[in-house]
C-alpha cells in the first residue's frame, strides 16, 4: 500500500521570477492594509493624546569659561520646539543650533553665555513651546576637557593606569603559578570563569542602566540584546572554527587565552567609557575614584588571562600582546567617553563586552568539564567560580 501513496512533487531549488512574485505578494498586501488603516484614521478611532508627547535626552554637557553648552536629542514621536531656558530659577538667553525646532531623533546644541563658578552646582530647565519642562543638572562645575595633546596624553596615561599596568602586574604571577599542581590548575581556571561571569553580569547591568537614559525611541534593551547575543554567537563561531582545526593542546589553550584577553579588553573599553564620561561631565573626583578602583580590580584580570596557559611556555612577546589586548582598550574607551560620548554607542560597547565575557566563560566551562577526573572533583570548580565572583565583588566595593 505504501508504494501506491501519492508523493509530493519535488520543488526545484533556486530563485525564479515566480518565486519573487510569491515573495512580494504578502509585502504588497501588508502595504495595502497599512494604507487603509492610515486613510481611515486608525479604523475610525482617531485617538489623539490628551497632552503633547515630548521627550528630550541630554546627551552631553560641555563647560567652557563663561559658557555652558547642552547637547540634546529629541526622542519623542513628534518635533519639539525649544522656547526658553531656565538656570538656577532664572530665565537666561540662549542660542540653539541648527534650529530651535528639533525633529524626531534629531540633535541640537543649546549654548548659554553664563559665567559659571568652579565647583558650584547648577540646575537647568529647557521649556518647549507647549510649556513642557526638560531638566538636567551640573553637580560640580568644571571645565570640560577638549581634544588636544594634553588631554590625549592624560587619557592615555589613565588607560595605562587602569588597564595595561594592572593586567601586566597580574601576568607577572605566571612564573610562580606554574608550580601549582593539576588541582590548582582547575581551581584557577574556575576562578577565571567566575571572574568573567561576574564582569559579564556587571557589564549587562551597566548597559541596562544606561539604556534607560537614552530614550525609549532608541530601544535600549534591544541594543543590549543585539550586543550580547550577537557577540556571543560570533565568538562561538570563531571558537568552533579554531578548535575544528588539527591543533595541539597548547595551541588550543593559547586560543582560549586570546579569547579571555579579548573579553576583558572589551570590558575595559566600557570602563574607559565610564571614566572618560565622568571627566567630560566635570565629575573629576568621581573619575579619580573610578581609576583607583579599576586599578585594584584589573590586577585580578591579568591572572585570568594567563590561567589557561600555565602548563605551557608562551613567549614573552605573546604575553606582552595578551596584556595589551586586555588592557589597552581602556585608553580607547577614555578617548570615546571624554571627547565624543554617545549614549547608544556606549550601551552597545557595554553589551558587546558582556557578550564576549559570557562566551569566554562558557568556553572555559567546556574545558573544565571535559578534563574533570576522579581526583579533580566538581567541588573544586564550584569553589573556584564562587571565589572568582566574590573576589571581584570585594574589589568592586572600591569602584561603587
Amino acid at each position: 500500500m505504501s508504494n501506491l501513496e501519492p508523493t509530493a512533487p519535488a520543488v526545484k531549488p533556486g530563485w525564479s521570477s515566480k518565486s519573487a512574485i510569491l515573495f512580494l505578494l504578502p509585502v504588497v498586501a501588508l502595504a495595502g492594509v497599512i494604507a487603509l488603516f492610515w486613510r481611515t484614521n486608525g479604523a475610525g478611532l482617531n485617538i489623539a493624546p490628551a497632552a503633547p508627547v515630548e521627550t528630550l535626552v541630554f546627551e552631553r554637557t560641555v563647560l567652557r569659561p563663561g559658557q555652558i553648552e547642552l547637547h540634546v536629542r529629541n526622542t519623542s514621536p513628534q518635533p519639539v520646539t525649544l522656547c526658553s531656558v531656565n538656570i538656577n530659577d532664572a530665565i537666561w538667553p540662549f542660542t540653539i543650533q541648527p534650529n530651535s525646532t528639533i525633529p524626531r531623533l534629531g540633535a541640537a546644541t543649546v549654548t548659554l553665555n553664563y559665567d559659571w563658578i568652579q565647583a558650584e552646582a547648577y540646575e537647568l530647565t529647557l521649556f518647549s513651546g507647549n510649556s513642557i519642562a526638560f531638566n538636567t543638572s551640573i553637580g560640580v562645575a568644571s571645565e570640560t576637557p577638549v581634544p588636544g595633546k594634553k588631554t590625549f596624553l592624560s587619557f592615555t596615561l589613565i588607560g595605562l593606569y587602569v588597564g595595561v599596568i594592572p593586567i601586566f602586574l597580574g601576568i607577572c604571577w605566571f612564573p610562580a603559578l606554574k608550580r601549582i599542581g593539576p588541582g590548582g590548575m582547575v581551581f584557577l581556571l574556575a576562578l577565571t570563569a567566575g571572574m568573567l561571569i561576574y564582569l559579564g553580569i556587571e557589564s549587562t547591568h551597566e548597559a541596562n542602566e544606561l539604556a534607560e537614559k537614552i530614550g525609549s525611541s532608541f530601544q535600549g534593551p534591544g541594543i543590549v540584546g543585539i550586543g550580547i547575543i550577537g557577540t556571543f554567537l560570533l565568538l562561538e563561531a570563531v571558537s568552533r572554527l579554531q578548535f575544528s582545526k588539527q591543533r595541539s593542546g597548547s595551541d588550543q589553550r593559547m586560543a582560549v587565552a586570546w579569547l579571555i584577553a579579548l573579553g576583558i579588553g572589551l570590558h575595559n573599553l566600557g570602563e574607559g567609557l565610564a571614566i572618560g564620561a565622568s571627566y567630560s561631565a566635570g565629575a573629576a573626583t568621581l573619575g579619580t575614584f573610578l581609576v583607583i578602583g579599576f586599578i585594584i580590580q584589573n590586577l585580578t584580570e591579568g591572572l585570568g588571562i594567563i590561567a589557561p596557559i600555565l602548563r605551557d611556555r608562551p613567549s614573552i612577546a605573546k604575553l606582552f600582546w595578551l596584556g595589551m589586548l586586555g588592557g589597552a582598550p581602556a585608553a580607547i574607551g577614555g578617548y570615546i567617553g571624554g571627547f565624543t560620548y554617545s549614549g547608544p554607542l556606549s550601551v552597545l560597547f557595554l553589551a558587546i563586552g558582556a557578550g564576549a565575557l559570557f562566551q569566554v566563560a562558557f568556553e572555559i566551562g567546556k574545558m573544565l568539564w571535559k578534563d574533570v577526573k576522579t581526583d579533580l572533583r566538581p567541588v573544586t570548580i564550584f569553589s573556584g567560580v564562587c571565589a572568582g565572583m566574590a573576589m571581584l565583588w570585594l574589589t568592586g566595593l572600591l569602584v561603587k
